[in-house]
């Protein structure tokens, strides 16, 4: 990611954008999902777990 420094824009203002925008981008969030394998079908139960939770929340309601 590519930040050029405005006219008058401090260092902390600079480093602001900079971190939105990798943030927006989800390279952490990717970097962060790589850095522990977790197999297809594993990732798979965890989607089918939390949506199995979230429907019971909304049932609840």
């Amino acid at each position: 990611m590519r930040v050029e420094i405005r006219d008058n824009e401090g260092f902390e203002q600079l480093l602001r954008r900079f971190n939105k925008g990798i943030e927006r981008s989800g390279i952490i969030r990717e970097h962060r999902r790589g850095l522990r394998f977790i197999s297809v079908q594993e990732e798979e139960r965890a989607k089918q777990r939390k949506a199995e939770r979230r429907r019971r929340r909304n049932q609840a309601k």
